[in-house]
């Protein structure tokens, strides 16, 4: 079970260390470089960006903590990592935060934006970017947070369970 356990985290750090990173790259690189585009480019590049990212290389690092967290929580209650289960726990509440923000306020944004036909108006591909924008790249920043001090809570119970397997060893 100790081993189980182990797999358990290491999937679940893999995959918050992968979100953090996709997250955090939106805020610091991304978006700040659309934002230095026009209104038509921004919504194109914005649509193209969200419908191609549906596809196995995001869902799985996305998905696979959330289940591997809940076994790993519940091996710790068992007896498997005692010391790390509110590290644990913290990973399992911070992953699923961030998870919920991207299903309750970025997925939606994006499906808003992705409605928008690229030959309107200037004005309403003006008014489709200023009711994205801001709330999508702030949301975004949100969820790369959770992210990150997710995959510092499941690195620290990492440590201590590689630490309770030493004292179990001696």
């Amino acid at each position: 079970m100790r081993t189980l356990q182990t797999v358990t985290l290491l999937a679940s750090a893999v995959g918050a260390a992968l979100m953090a990173g996709l997250f955090c790259a939106f805020a610091y690189a991304v978006m700040p470089g659309l934002s230095r585009t026009d209104d038509r480019a921004f919504v194109r590049s914005m649509q193209h960006i969200n419908r191609v990212i549906i596809n196995a290389w995001f869902l799985i690092p996305f998905l696979l903590p959330l289940p591997s967290l809940v076994l790993a929580t519940v091996l710790a209650a068992k007896g498997h990592s005692p010391g790390g289960m509110p590290w644990i726990v913290a990973a399992l509440v911070l992953y699923a935060a961030a998870f919920l923000v991207t299903g309750t306020r970025n997925v939606p944004l994006n499906d808003t934006l992705d409605k928008v036909p690229l030959d309107v108006a200037p004005d309403r591909l003006r008014d489709a970017r200023a009711a994205f924008e801001d709330r999508w790249t702030t949301w975004n920043t949100v969820r790369a947070v959770l992210h990150t001090a997710s995959l510092g809570a499941l690195l620290w119970a990492l440590y201590l369970h590689g630490a309770a397997a030493g004292e179990l060893s001696s």
